[in-house]
């Protein structure tokens, strides 16, 4: 069953981005399901740290994008969210190619929604796991 209140295109959404720390960081939405969205972001000079590994605050901006995201699409129009806590547990490390970040709701309520954001190497590998609370707005 889709969760989504609103309607929008993959390459709508990617619009949105444009302009902003999603389009610096080379994230692209690539999978609307009914009740998930799938991103993916490059490992390269933009997201890793000096070591040459993911930079763990990649990997959050990451989750952060994708639940907030979530959190929009699944609330009515006039209503917005707004994060206000995220945590991530960063479990394998990553140095090339990129990651896939798969994020799915815990709780949708009327002032609050958690997201569960998986970030998965080429591997499938998990690599970083990430919860966002929002509070609706409006």
């Amino acid at each position: 069953m889709a969760i989504w209140k609103r309607s929008i295109e993959l390459d709508e959404l990617n619009r949105m981005g444009e302009n902003s720390l999603v389009a610096h960081l080379g994230i692209v939405f690539t999978v609307i399901g009914d009740d998930y969205l799938e991103a993916i972001m490059p490992v390269d000079a933009r997201t890793q740290q000096p070591f040459g590994l993911l930079h763990g605050g990649a990997s959050v901006v990451l989750a952060e994008s994708m639940g907030s995201i979530a959190g929009y699409l699944s609330v009515e129009e006039g209503k917005s969210v707004v994060g206000i806590e995220v945590s991530a547990s960063h479990h394998r490390a990553v140095s090339s190619g990129e990651v896939r970040g798969i994020c799915r709701p815990l709780h949708l309520g009327a002032r609050n929604q958690s997201w569960q954001i998986e970030i998965r190497n080429g591997r499938d590998q998990l690599c970083c796991s990430s919860r966002l609370t929002v509070a609706v707005l409006g």
